[in-house]
């Protein structure tokens, strides 16, 4: 993988409970000195997300948007992938079913 993704992988509830976590990890990535390209946030070990949780991916997107960067997602599974089709956030979000199909996208 390139130098230029930087991945992050929560896991377990990305809910109101551990959104500030979240938020505060990519607000970390996103203003280092030459932040990365891509943040890849992997969520193939999230078992249930809220609107809290979506809230932070857009709060996340927002933030590496203005480093400069660009966010995508991977591995969402069938509740999450369905949460985001519901609320149109697939038309916001660049979402790749594994990370070897974002891998091909570098190359």
């Amino acid at each position: 993988m390139s130098n230029q993704v930087k991945v992050i992988q929560p896991s377990g509830r990305l809910d109101v409970t551990t959104a500030a976590d979240f938020r505060r990890q990519v607000n970390d990535i996103a203003s280092v000195p030459n932040p990365p390209k891509y943040l890849l946030v992997d969520l193939q070990e999230i078992t249930f997300m809220d609107s809290s949780g979506l809230g932070a991916l857009v709060s996340a997107l927002k933030a590496i948007r203005n480093s400069d960067g660009d966010m995508v997602i991977c591995g969402a599974n069938d509740q999450v992938q369905m949460l985001f089709e519901l609320t149109s956030m697939t038309k916001i979000f660049k979402i790749y079913p594994t990370v070897d199909e974002f891998n091909a996208t570098l190359n």
